[in-house]
Order: C-alpha cells, then structure tokens, then sequence
C-alpha cells in the first residue's frame, strides 16, 4: 500500500481517518442505474464496490505534504464529536485514528504550519477543530487555514440562514478558526510558493480547488472532489449528488481529467481507496485511472 513519496524536493504523506463500504451508489451518484452500472460491476466489485451492500469503497483521507521549510495539511477529513445529519457515519465520531496516523507520520498538531482546503464540505474540514472543554479550538494550534475567497464567501453567506445548509460543519469548523486568527482568506488562483498553487475547480462547490505541486520537473494535482471514485472517471458525466451545480461539476472533471491524462502528472485523489494515487489514462471519451504509471 502506498503511503507516501515525494513529488521533486515535495513530500507527501497519506493520512487516513478511515476506509471501508460507505455511501450507496445510486445516492451518491443519482446518474447511475442498475443497468448503467451493469457493465461496470467486473473491475469495480469487490476493491471499488461492496458487491453485497452497493457501497462505494472510500476513504477519509488528508494528505501531509513537507517542503524544506513548512509542513502542510491538506483537507481535514471528518472529526470527531461533530453533530451530522446528512450522513449518519460521520455524527459523534469518537475514533483518534487520524490523530494517530498524523502522528505515525512523524507530526504533531503542532508541527503543522498550514492548513489548506480544497473545500468546505464537513468531510473536508472535520479536524480543522476539536472540542476542549466544551468549545471548538483549533486542532492545528500553531498553523494558518487557508481558504480560497469564492468557496469562503459562498459558505459564509449561505450560513446567515442556518447551519442546515453546511450541516453545521462552518460553525464549528470553520468559524473557530476564524475567530481564533488563524485564517487566511486568498484567491482562488492564490500561489503559497513557486510549488504549490490552487487551480480552481468549481461545480462541487462554488469555489473547489485543486492543489497543483510543481517541484523538480515533477508535478502532481490534490483533486479534492473533482471525482469521488473512479467510477467517475470512465463516467464523467455522473456528478454527486452533494454538487451544488451537477453539470459544472461534470464539464469540470472532464476538463481536468483531459488536461492531465496521458501526462506524467499525478493524481491525488481525497477518497479513492488504497493505492489513492495514480494517473489519469484517456480511452476515447473515458478515462481510467492507473496505479501503475
């Protein structure tokens, strides 16, 4: 299982919180149908689909990258002791495994200097906090969140009406950090380095992003939600059902997908299953995505 390596003079690190049979298939994406996914079924089932329940096999995941001078935590999966609604799983969780596997990885929160969020989604921004006597606290104490401004502002206005729209992942996730004076809130084509850019990617949300690494001559892409699983990449065209705007969101993956294909750029993905990591292969109007280079 891959769990790490370097992009140039760029580490990476996968951190996982958690890996199994998760959303159905026909919930989280509405497109597909019993006979749509009938051809299918011989390369997804058992390592992509759960062929007894019809879940997709995901992951939680966050990536730990490490430059010469920072070390930064992209997305921040799902959290513990937050209240949710939208999906069961991710309410009241009490499991330290990603805090552990952070620390597996040679950190602690406090080594961290950056946090970064391809978006806003509670499955994204979960241990940007945890509860310390009663109140939401930064986990990464010592760091700066960064934000991109179209997905912050989106969120920020959509959240004056109640937090049933983010089921409550910006009030205690977000908001904390921002109170706390941790947060940077930068353009979407905002560049931390000569190595590390965001690259906008709207359709899941507003203002997703990807996170381009350029180091070396070597270059990689954190996706975020461009695609959930790859079953999205030899069918581009069926969005989540969590999209804010389900046909952006398509013409997006098809872009990204065609701009990376057949490229030496490496595809980092927020919740394909292990090996999460691999290149995206073009096969006419489909993709695949290849762990073999």
């Amino acid at each position: 299982m891959r769990l790490g390596g370097t992009v140039g003079g760029i580490g990476w690190r996968r951190i996982v919180e958690s890996e199994g049979p998760d959303f159905d298939v026909f919930f989280l994406l509405p497109d597909a149908s019993e006979q749509s996914l009938a051809p299918h079924r011989a390369w997804l089932e058992p390592r992509f689909l759960d062929p007894v329940s019809d879940r997709l096999v995901m992951a939680m995941q966050s990536y730990l990258l490490t430059t010469r001078h920072h070390a930064i935590l992209v997305d921040a999966c799902v959290g513990n002791d937050k209240e949710r609604r939208f999906h069961a799983p991710w309410a009241r969780r009490t499991s330290t495994r990603f805090l552990d596997n952070l620390a597996a990885a040679g950190l602690a929160p406090e080594d961290v200097d950056f946090v970064m969020c391809t978006h806003l989604h509670a499955d994204h921004v979960g241990w940007n906090t945890r509860l310390l006597d009663g109140r939401w606290v930064p986990t990464v104490p010592n760091a700066r969140y960064v934000f991109a401004r179209t997905e912050y502002d989106h969120w920020i206005a959509l959240n004056k009406g109640g937090k049933k729209y983010s089921d409550g992942c910006i009030d205690d996730s977000v908001l904390p950090v921002v109170e706390a004076g941790q947060a940077e809130i930068v353009d979407d084509f905002w560049a931390f380095d000569d190595e590390i850019r965001f690259a906008p990617t709207p359709g899941h949300t507003p203002g997703h992003v990807a996170i381009e690494l350029r180091s070396q001559g070597a270059r990689a892409v954190l996706s975020g939600d461009v695609c959930h699983t790859p079953l999205q990449c030899r069918e581009p065209g069926w969005s989540a059902v969590g999209c804010s705007d389900r046909a952006r969101s398509a013409a997006t993956r098809r872009a990204f997908l065609e701009r990376h294909a057949d490229t030496d750029t490496l595809v980092m993905t927020a919740h394909f299953p292990a090996p999460p990591v691999g290149f995206a292969r073009a096969r006419g109007e489909i993709f695949n995505f290849s762990c073999d280079g």
